[in-house]
């Protein structure tokens, strides 16, 4: 064997040992964070159970009174794979707003009672999205699922809008702590390169990085509609 034919086979070696040791690696990381992941979602969808029953309680003296109708909405979101299921939250508008606007219009802000606006600016409306996390059906963490018909619309006209579908959805996400309440095309074109960023990069730190910021979107109300 000629030297020219010996460098070839040993670059094909090497190559190939490098390429399954980098295989291997990345392989052993994405288990190690589906695991974290996994762990962090049950750990504290069970450690929200006391906090959504007694904000339940509450809710059920003062909504007669304040914002009268149903304790609970739910609405048909799409989630991994673009499967459909529905996701549930306390109720903030009127009974007969809380149907699915037009993928471009504007929320119906008006609708929005003083009390109700007070838990959508707080985000104590998405308490519920718990249950679905406990599901299976959605994260604590990844990008926030848009109503059906909207999801349907976004994925035909906004670009990289459907990378998010790689990921369950999730009840904070990095558009939500980084650009707050998408509601025009603009913001969900913003919205869908930020989801797509953590789609690429998705790991334990921004997870945690995603949730740390989210306490100060909670304190702050950043981004509320």
């Amino acid at each position: 064997m000629n030297h020219d034919a010996r460098s070839a086979v040993d670059f094909g070696r090497d190559f190939s040992h490098a390429n399954e040791k980098f295989f291997n690696s990345s392989f052993a990381r994405q288990s190690i964070y589906s695991i974290f992941k996994f762990c962090a979602d049950k750990l504290l969808a069970v450690i929200s159970l006391p906090f959504i029953l007694v904000i339940s309680a509450l809710l059920l003296v003062l909504n007669p009174i304040l914002n009268s109708g149903p304790l609970f909405f739910s609405q048909q979101r799409m989630g991994l794979g673009g499967q459909r299921f529905k996701m549930l939250k306390f109720r903030t508008m009127s009974v007969a707003s809380e149907e699915a606007r037009a993928h471009d219009a504007q929320l119906e802000t008006h609708r929005i009672t003083p009390f109700a606006n007070y838990l959508r600016k707080f985000r104590i409306d998405e308490l519920p999205n718990f249950f679905n996390v406990l599901a299976g059906e959605m994260s604590v963490v990844g990008p926030r699922p848009d109503a059906w018909e909207h999801s349907i619309q976004y994925s035909k006209t906004i670009k990289y809008y459907g990378d998010r579908f790689q990921v369950r959805p999730g009840i904070t996400g990095l558009a939500q702590v980084c650009g707050g309440y998408a509601d025009t095309k603009r913001a969900v074109q913003r919205k869908a390169r930020f989801d797509r960023f953590y789609v690429t990069n998705r790991g334990a730190g921004l997870d945690i990085y995603i949730m740390i910021r989210t306490f100060a979107v909670i304190l702050t109300g950043f981004g509320a509609k």
